[in-house]
């Protein structure tokens, strides 16, 4: 029962989406051609400001790219949803399925198993599958950017990061993150602390939660109590409680999409963000998938800064708050990660 209330659900969403989609394309004799493009949103749903909205839009500009292509999808609220989300596409016989996030993982492994023929797509994860083509970030190397930033920034030698969930594709900015403030402290020889997060133990402050703003808020409540004027939220929609909250009393970098355009109401709050271009990989996906219609997309895509697969956004209203040093030297750490002078790490790095 529960299968075909989510499925009822997706086909709500494609017929209102139906009214503004563009006229397909056309095939030999006028034979008309459509390539169906669904996604399974994790948990947070489409307007979590971050990683499912991002990678929304991707399937919609791949939509703009071609003609052909129609986009729909359909909301997880728990973890038990995934599979019947996902099995609930195959028997729409839609031709590119995407699952967002690596909670994903087993789930995708399963129904693309059993649907060996079907193409799949995932974010933030490798299945292992022939026909699951996998999307991955190594956030770790922006988030070393983001916190050598904090670091040059904070006023108070105190800067912090939290999670949503203790997963791969979190802990990873956090590591990052981590690795630029030490950076920092090496180079300039000063001792900014990180709050929330150890690298060496892998363990550290979670909201265990994409969507709970006050669990974010109460997180970043404690970090301002103890003397954080930054904050790294990995958290989804729960990190919104910390931009929320902000009011001038402290900077947010926010992840995934550039908070000035995910979340502009909290604009001034962005010290920057930690770019996963999950937008442009999404699109190129399946633009492809779709030229290539009934031959599966092998391979998989590693966003990394050397393709902008990953980065730091502009720094927008703090532009002129940032010192002019702080930047050039963020520029040139840019640099040498990509030529490899420096070498970012992570138990998390996608293999």
């Amino acid at each position: 029962m529960k299968i075909i209330a989510l499925t009822v659900a997706g086909g709500l969403t494609v017929a209102a989406a139906a009214c503004s989609q563009p006229p397909a394309d056309t095939g030999p004799g006028g034979t008309t051609t459509s390539f169906s493009t669904c996604m399974v949103t994790d948990i947070g749903g489409i307007d979590d400001r971050s990683f499912n909205a991002s990678a929304w839009a991707g399937l919609e500009a791949a939509k703009g790219a071609n003609s052909a292509i129609s986009t729909k999808y359909v909301a997880s609220k728990s973890e038990a949803d995934y599979e019947p989300n996902l099995q609930g596409y195959v028997s729409q016989n839609c031709d590119f399925i995407l699952a967002v996030g690596g909670l994903m993982f087993d789930s995708t492994k399963k129904v693309a198993a059993a649907n060996p023929t079907k193409q799949f797509a995932i974010v933030d994860a490798n299945v292992g599958q022939p026909n699951v083509f996998p999307m991955q970030f190594d956030t770790a190397q922006a988030a070393f950017l983001a916190g050598y930033l904090a670091a040059g920034y904070s006023k108070t030698g105190k800067v912090a990061t939290y999670g949503g969930l203790k997963i791969p594709p979190v802990t990873i900015f956090m590591d990052g993150f981590v690795d630029g403030v030490a950076h920092y402290n090496k180079t300039k020889s000063k001792n900014v602390e990180v709050l929330g997060w150890n690298k060496a133990t892998q363990d550290g402050a979670f909201a265990a939660s994409f969507t709970d703003q006050a669990k974010g808020k109460a997180l970043s409540d404690t970090f301002i109590a103890q003397g954080a004027d930054v904050i790294m939220p990995v958290a989804g929609g729960a990190g919104l409680g910390t931009a929320s909250a902000a009011a001038g009393k402290y900077a947010v970098i926010w992840v995934d999409v550039d908070g000035c355009k995910s979340a502009q109401q909290y604009c001034s709050a962005f010290l920057t963000t930690v770019v996963k271009n999950m937008t442009d990989a999404v699109r190129d996906a399946a633009v492809k998938a779709a030229g290539q219609k009934g031959t599966l997309v092998t391979g998989g895509f590693l966003g990394t800064l050397a393709n902008n697969g990953v980065s730091l956004a502009p720094y927008n209203e703090f532009d002129s708050k940032i010192d002019a040093a702080l930047k050039s030297e963020v520029d040139a750490l840019k640099q040498e990660i990509i030529s490899g002078k420096i070498t970012v790490t992570s138990p998390a790095q996608p293999k």
